[in-house]
């Protein structure tokens, strides 16, 4: 089985323990991307982690890693893989950009079902 780079990239999130995960479709909602994976860690260096961990895993797959942002202040990182979009946030910034909310168009992917 092909694992697909939305698959990796969840399973490098949940091993490191990142929270409240959830997978939005913007197929057809943005032109930015096809998936949006948005969770968020307990601290600054918890979400460096969740990051570096997605990136490796995607490189080890054999995907491409466009571009990471917010790596410095580790408040909102985003972690750029072409179809799969990853935003990883401090619990304290998640509410306040609320990007569940801005995208509220884009349908929730339930990975459970997804295997």
């Amino acid at each position: 089985m092909t694992t697909t780079l939305l698959e990796t990239a969840y399973k490098a999130i949940d091993d490191k323990k990142g929270e409240d995960i959830v997978v939005l479709n913007m197929e057809g909602v943005s032109l930015i991307a096809d998936q949006f994976i948005i969770c968020h860690a307990n601290s600054a260096r918890q979400v460096q982690a969740i990051a570096k961990e997605v990136a490796d895993k995607a490189a080890e797959a054999g995907f491409t890693t466009r571009r990471i942002e917010g790596m410095d202040m580790a408040k909102w990182v985003l972690v750029d893989l072409g179809d799969v979009v990853v935003h990883v946030f401090h619990k304290d910034e998640r509410g306040y950009y609320n990007l569940e909310k801005l995208w509220g168009d884009a349908p929730m992917l339930d990975m459970a079902e997804e295997k």
